[in-house]
C-alpha cells in the first residue's frame, strides 16, 4: 500500500533541520531545450557538479507522442540551487534528494513520466499490493515536445501551418522519488513499463558514481 502522506511531510521536517549537506542529488525532467541548457552550466563548471546520467525519453499515447528529457545531477548544493532555477524558469521540474533519503531510504527509485501515467502506475501498485512510501514528487509548469502522427497525412501546406501547434504541448510531467523493499522491485519496473514511464534504481546510479 502507498503510505499516508503525512509520514512523508514529517520526512521533509527532519530534513529541513538537519544542517546543510555540502553535495546533494538532483533530479531534473523537462523539454529537451531546457535540459541543454542545465546540462550546458553543469559542463561549465564541473569542478562543482556532475552529470551522472542523462535519457531522452518518448512516449506513445494514440496519434501522440510525448518526448521529455531527464538529466541526474551531484554536487555541489549551491550549485545546484543555481541549476534548479535554471529549470524552474523554464517550467521544467525537479527533485533535491538529501543524502538523509540515501541513508534512511531502502531501494530509492526515481520515475519520471506524464502526469496522468505517474497517477496511474501509482494507482496500479495499489491495486498489485506493491509496498512503497512516496517520498518527493515535483511537476513541470511549461511545455515538452509532442508529435501527432494525424498531421503526416495531411497536405504539406496545410502540415506546415498545423505542425507548431502541436508541436509543443501543455502536458504536465511528473518526477517523483520512491522507497520500497527488495521484493517489490521488479514488480514496480513492471508495471511503470505497462505505463510507459521511465523508472530507474537510485542504488545503481550511485554504484557508478
Amino acid at each position: 500500500m502507498i503510505e499516508n502522506k503525512i509520514k512523508t511531510l514529517r520526512r521533509a521536517a527532519k530534513v529541513s533541520t538537519m544542517p546543510d549537506s555540502d553535495k546533494i542529488w538532483c533530479v531534473i525532467a523537462g523539454n529537451e531545450e531546457m535540459v541543454n541548457n542545465v546540462a550546458y552550466a553543469a559542463i561549465i563548471d564541473k569542478e562543482r557538479v556532475k552529470i551522472l546520467c542523462r535519457e531522452h525519453i518518448s512516449t506513445k499515447e494514440s496519434f501522440v507522442t510525448k518526448k521529455f528529457d531527464f538529466i541526474l545531477l551531484y554536487g555541489d548544493i549551491n550549485k545546484i540551487r543555481e541549476l534548479s532555477l535554471i529549470c524552474k524558469e523554464n517550467g521544467g521540474s525537479y527533485l533535491k534528494i538529501a543524502p538523509y533519503y540515501v541513508l534512511n531510504e531502502p531501494n530509492l527509485m526515481l520515475t519520471v513520466g506524464p502526469d496522468n501515467s505517474i497517477k496511474k502506475f501509482m494507482g496500479d501498485c495499489e491495486k498489485n499490493r506493491v509496498k512503497l512510501s512516496f517520498l518527493l514528487e515535483d511537476k513541470t509548469t511549461g511545455f515538452i515536445e509532442t508529435d501527432v502522427y494525424i498531421t503526416s497525412k495531411l497536405p504539406a501546406f496545410v502540415r506546415s501551418t498545423i505542425d507548431p501547434l502541436f508541436k509543443m504541448a501543455d502536458v504536465a510531467l511528473s518526477t517523483v522519488l520512491i522507497s520500497t523493499d527488495q521484493v517489490y522491485i521488479e514488480k514496480i519496473k513492471e508495471i511503470a513499463k505497462l505505463n510507459k514511464i521511465f523508472v530507474i534504481e537510485f542504488s545503481k546510479i550511485l554504484k557508478e558514481e
